[in-house]
């Protein structure tokens, strides 16, 4: 009997595959409950500390924003080559994006959080299992929304110095619309690239960066989503 028929080979290719998804997401999905335990435990258990902290260092504020975006280029640079290390940086990453949430959770109600919450991971999970089951090509989608991202960077940035509700309520629905995209060709991209060349890097450093990828997506959704009941609840 041929032990390499191709029925075989098909076989291990899908179990494989199903492995890889389940520990992508399985990550994923440990970076976002990691995010809301730190939420929850600098707003109720160490909102005193931690309020004392920035109040003392105002150069804290600045560590929360710059070091997640260090931690992901050094995820992103080292996912195949050091799994170990990138599943730490990973951790760290959520745990001080948790902190980000829990100032930025004090000025909206629960309620709207909730809505937040549940809307984001509505989104996420229509468009994460279209990326992984469908056939369609999101290639051209995801390059699209990639550049319309940077355009979005930009007129964040404007609207920072600018401070208008309506064109940040407008940018936080272009914003869900964008990461909407992208967390379908995400998906669709971290399999591709497994099925590609999951025999010759490591499949946990995959793994690691695939649940970084999704996990931005996914906190980008809520923060959009969370700006927009929460202009909504203004009004």
């Amino acid at each position: 009997m041929d032990d390499f028929s191709p029925n075989r080979r098909n076989v291990a290719d899908i179990t494989g595959l199903n492995r890889f998804l389940t520990k992508m997401y399985g990550l994923m999905t440990l970076a976002v409950l990691l995010s809301a335990l730190t939420a929850w435990l600098v707003m109720n258990v160490f909102a005193k500390q931690f309020t004392a902290f920035m109040v003392n260092n105002r150069w804290g504020i600045w560590l929360i924003i710059l070091l997640p975006i260090i931690l992901t280029f050094g995820i992103s640079f080292n996912a195949t080559r050091s799994p170990g290390l990138c599943f730490f940086l990973l951790v760290l990453t959520a745990i001080i994006y948790g902190i980000s949430f829990a100032f930025i959770a004090g000025a909206y109600a629960g309620t709207d959080i909730a809505t937040a919450f549940v809307s984001s991971a509505g989104v996420f999970l229509t468009m994460a299992i279209i990326g992984t089951f469908s056939h369609r090509d999101f290639t051209r989608m995801g390059s699209y929304a990639s550049a319309a991202l940077i355009g979005l960077i930009i007129a964040l940035l404007v609207n920072f110095f600018v401070q208008s509700p309506m064109i940040s309520y407008i940018l936080s629905i272009i914003a869900v619309i964008i990461f909407t995209a992208l967390t379908a060709w995400d998906a669709q991209r971290m399999k591709n690239i497994y099925l590609e060349c999951g025999d010759q890097v490591s499949s946990n450093g995959l793994a690691v960066l695939g649940a970084l990828q999704l996990y931005l997506d996914f906190i980008n959704l809520f923060v959009s989503f969370l700006d927009i009941f929460g202009s909504d609840s203004e009004r």
